[in-house]
């Protein structure tokens, strides 16, 4: 009797061990398929350069450790929220080992579709802020990933080194887009420290884009990476020339169509990183547990922009000089 019940026993505990291997194999089974069969779902909220580059530094680093560029599916919702939300349902019932989002509006409606699917962020100011994640430093759910957190505070320095004669700057901003107005916020407390005085000037959509750079009257205008005017800058840049208003923004690209200068990450490097999160992800790592990461101060590049230097007669630094990666206007 003693042994016919310790058998029982036995069976139940080896059930039990049975069970609990098929769920963990399931929980973990991307770290199981071979590199080549993952399947990776990208939803990018808009085309504009530094988007595009997040997505590029991503792809190459996926690449680069033997994933199957094929099998990296790049969806781009064209800054339409309804097409943001139409292709996150596709991709969460098409299941794919994991989803990269890139810009905050892409990664909050990712995050809403899907409690299940590893989803690795980029280009987001501040996750936690945009209520992605219930910590930078610890995530807490299936979301982690990259913060975009530009140096705002040494882009006001550069925005008094370059036009020390200043008095007012214009700080120009999409008032929809969570991740602009945390940077506006801190521009505009620095700037007020910098002994400026700011207006603070909102756009809702590209209709209202030139109607509002046309009726700025500061000396300077500051934009922050904001995806709306990135995709814009051409059009704020012409209204401003023929004002004769500088611009300094939040990245590099924005330079490269029409800006006078930044110092701004490379969004590159950060589409890099976000990689590299995501391989570990597909190697077994929890999101919930990995904080939100950033790219260090080397990864900042000054960037000024010959074409408007000579257009606005302004006088580099020497310091600043020495350093600088210069650009021309690109042709439109």
């Amino acid at each position: 009797m003693f042994l016919r019940k310790r058998g029982m026993e036995m069976k139940k505990v080896l059930s039990i061990l049975l069970v609990l291997g098929l769920v963990l194999t399931g929980c973990n089974s991307s770290s199981k398929k071979d590199k080549k069969d993952v399947k990776i779902a990208v939803l990018q909220y808009m085309p504009h350069a530094a988007l595009d580059a997040a997505y590029k530094g991503f792809k190459d680093k996926l690449v680069k450790e033997g994933y199957s560029a094929k099998n990296i599916t790049l969806k781009n919702a064209q800054g339409e929220i309804s097409n943001c939300e139409t292709i996150a349902e596709q991709m969460v019932n098409e299941s794919p080992d994991l989803i990269y989002a890139i810009a905050t509006p892409a990664a909050q409606t990712i995050a809403k579709k899907t409690k299940d699917i590893p989803v690795v962020i980029s280009a987001v100011t501040d996750p936690e802020t945009s209520k992605l994640v219930k910590s930078n430093k610890k995530p807490g759910n299936n979301v982690t990933g990259t913060s975009d957190l530009t140096p705002v505070k040494d882009q006001i320095k550069l925005l008094k080194s370059l036009l020390p004669n200043a008095k007012e700057v214009a700080v120009l901003y999409t008032g929809s887009e969570s991740n602009s107005e945390i940077q506006a916020k801190i521009a505009v407390k620095e700037a007020k420290a910098n002994g400026l005085n700011v207006v603070e000037k909102t756009v809702s959509d590209s209709n209202d884009i030139d109607a509002v750079a046309r009726s700025i009257k500061s000396d300077v205008v500051y934009i922050p990476t904001d995806n709306l005017l990135a995709a814009n800058v051409p059009t704020v840049t012409q209204a401003l020339n023929e004002n004769n208003i500088p611009l300094i923004c939040g990245e590099e690209a924005m330079v490269k169509n029409g800006g006078l200068a930044t110092y701004g990450i490379d969004y590159y490097k950060l589409g890099q990183k976000s990689g590299e999160m995501a391989v570990k992800i597909l190697k077994g790592a929890t999101p919930a547990t990995m904080p939100i990461e950033y790219l260090d101060s080397n990864d900042c590049q000054l960037t000024i922009n010959k074409t408007q230097v000579s257009r606005f007669k302004v006088s580099v630094p020497a310091d600043l000089e020495k350093k600088a990666n210069y650009v021309t206007t690109n042709k439109q």
